[in-house]
């Protein structure tokens, strides 16, 4: 099973905007969950790049649903933005530590899309 990371950006933000803070909860992520290997002096984590899936969502709707599982036993972690008032502004969720319930639903969400100009 290739590794999934998902990004829920707030739907109420502009595409671009969205897509920034995705950014931003990536790295949190990241900073939150990485292993450090003193014999290779590298950084490692569980979800090694292999998909990277932005999804436009209710955050306040997909907050309530994820906060009831503990961050210490699933990989997750929110953003709140510094310059909206710290607004949670996305979220990053590791699929393969989450019961395939929520990650049925994370796939029926919108793709976060680009608009054509």
């Amino acid at each position: 099973m290739k590794n999934k990371l998902y990004v829920l950006v707030d739907k109420t933000l502009d595409p671009i905007y969205g897509a920034v803070q995705g950014g931003h909860v990536v790295a949190e992520w990241l900073i939150e969950n990485y292993n450090f290997n003193k014999k290779w002096e590298k950084a490692e984590w569980d979800w090694n790049n292999d998909y990277l899936i932005y999804l436009s969502v209710d955050i306040k709707t997909w907050y309530e649903e994820i906060r009831r599982f503990d961050p210490g036993k699933f990989q997750w972690t929110w953003f709140e933005e510094p310059d909206l008032d710290n607004k949670m502004t996305a979220i990053a969720i590791y699929a393969n530590d989450f019961p395939h319930s929520i990650i049925k639903k994370l796939n029926n969400e919108k793709l976060l899309e680009m608009e054509n100009k």
